[in-house]
């Protein structure tokens, strides 16, 4: 079985858009055009597979199917003399179709010549099993849709190609089945967070993405910076969504969620992208403690219905969502890190008492900005503790320091602590939540101790947010409000290594102008 012939491996990708552009202008000469119009398309792949992948050839036969009209990328040809095998790909898969040259018609079976490999065809006929039993379309029609110029690469897997893939997402979701399922599964997360939410009484909002100066907080993380013209204003792009859901706590919406894109001016790694996805919700009458529970129940759903197990292969590891989740105190891991009793004991720790265990240079650079004991217990815990979380079960990290939890209840039996906890799965946070803190007076003092912060030159403390006072002396009800993080989620469910796995686009470098 012979290979249809195809521009040589060896010749210039140049060398082969040239190639590609000459059979396009035979097409048109001959009354064709290489870039028609729509056509219909009733059936996928998936469907042809569905309705007989357990028939034989002899039951393919002596029940003649409907013709199916499909289309997609051809990913495979070949000839045989008067019989073309030709692969199609749709979003449902590949399927071959078997064409012969007495079947098609002539001028039909002539133009195959034009076809190459990352065109897009349509092939219309009936089911049927080829000599070596291999499902396929019996084509009495095949005609191009649309003609590729440039040549899908010959050798598209492997980490020499990991740039290339986030940089051209179109050709990496056209060769790699795998990725398109990463996004399948992505999407299928986000709907089934609605419908958990939704089920739950939230309502979905959308809040702005423009904040001005003041308004840009409700996260540690430095904003990104524009200007309105018309209005000659400064605005950032929003860090989180949580100081508009909670304006509408104060409203009277007392359960509301809203999924959407954050932008962090912050460095770019495996778990860090400058623009992310997250999903924020806020109830009324609800505490952290309430939180914890149903964050466990939708994530548990959320595995089960993305991935169809409870227990989901992560990076070598098996984590099993299946509640409850264990808890990890951060101020008594802390405490019993350094030998010492509880937080009056870590109060009395001196700075070198606390860098005797930081043997590398980055941990002690962090510890430079630790100006409160809070801020070092937080500095110990995500340095030393942290790494060392389960990596068969989910986590929840409770006992947050006041000073490194701004926007969270101070808790009623230790005001050094706060209602909050953070969900850990993978080695990596998802989730962040806590009681939060409607006492307008405190919240004052908080955004003061911020203010004082960013004149130390911390780049990452909160604006003092004047309206968002306003709103809390205006009463917000006690409430618990929650941020997930759905990339780190999609990473989770699709044993994604990086978060550039399950952003479709990720923030590049420019490319450069050689070789693209």
């Amino acid at each position: 079985m012979a290979e249809i012939p195809q521009p040589g491996a060896t010749s210039s990708i140049e060398d082969q858009i040239r190639l590609r552009e000459q059979k396009a202008e035979q097409l048109r000469e001959r009354g064709v055009n290489p870039y028609g119009t729509g056509v219909a398309v009733p059936h996928t792949t998936g469907i042809v597979r569905a309705r007989h992948e357990s028939d034989d050839a002899a039951a393919l036969e002596a029940n003649r199917s409907e013709d199916y009209g499909l289309a997609g990328r051809v990913m495979a040809l070949r000839t045989m003399g008067k019989a073309t095998f030709a692969s199609l790909r749709d979003r449902d898969g590949d399927l071959q179709v078997f064409i012969k040259k007495d079947k098609v018609g002539d001028a039909a079976y002539e133009l195959l010549k034009q076809i190459d490999l990352g065109d897009i065809a349509f092939a219309r006929g009936r089911a049927m099993r080829t000599r070596t039993g291999e499902l396929s379309i019996e084509a009495v029609e095949f005609k191009l849709l649309s003609k590729a110029l440039r040549p899908l690469p010959e050798k598209w897997h492997g980490l020499q190609d990991v740039e290339t893939r986030y940089r051209q997402r179109y050709v990496d979701l056209a060769v790699n089945p795998e990725v398109r399922e990463a996004f399948r599964r992505r999407a299928a997360l986000i709907s089934g967070l609605r419908r958990f939410l939704d089920e739950r009484g939230y309502l979905e909002v959308e809040t702005p993405i423009l904040h001005k100066p003041e308004e840009a907080g409700g996260a540690a993380a430095r904003p990104f910076q524009t200007h309105h013209n018309a209005l000659d204003l400064d605005l950032k792009l929003r860090i989180a969504t949580e100081l508009h859901l909670k304006r509408l706590i104060v409203g009277g919406l007392e359960r509301v969620y809203e999924l959407g894109r954050i932008f962090r001016n912050e460095g770019i790694d495996r778990r860090h992208n400058p623009e992310f996805t997250t999903v924020e919700f806020y109830q009324a009458y609800a505490t952290h403690e309430d939180l914890m529970l149903l964050t466990e129940l939708l994530v548990s759903r959320l595995a089960l219905e993305v991935t169809g197990a409870a227990v989901v292969p992560y990076q070598g590891a098996l984590i099993d969502y299946t509640p409850p989740w264990p808890r990890v105190s951060m101020a008594f891991e802390v405490a019993r890190l350094y030998g010492v009793a509880g937080l009056d004991g870590l109060e009395k720790l001196p700075d070198a008492a606390w860098l005797a265990k930081a043997d590398k240079d980055e941990p002690r650079k962090k510890f430079t900005h630790a100006h409160s004991t809070g801020a070092k217990i937080a500095w110990a815990f995500e340095t030393f503790i942290e790494p060392m979380l389960r990596s068969d079960r989910p986590s929840f990290v409770i006992d947050y320091p006041i000073e490194v939890s701004p926007l969270a209840r101070r808790r009623d039996s230790e005001p050094r602590l706060v209602d909050r906890f953070e969900a850990f799965a993978g080695g990596m946070e998802i989730a962040n939540a806590f009681s939060e803190l409607n006492d307008p007076r405190d919240q004052e003092a908080r955004f003061r101790a911020q203010v004082e912060a960013a004149a130390r030159g911390d780049v990452e403390a909160m604006p003092y947010d004047r309206d968002f006072i306003r709103a809390l002396e205006h009463g917000m009800p006690p409430t618990a409000g929650e941020g997930l993080g759905i990339d780190r989620l999609a990473m989770l469910f699709t044993d994604s290594a990086s978060i550039r796995d399950v952003i479709l686009f990720p923030l590049l470098k420019p490319e450069a102008e050689e070789g693209r």
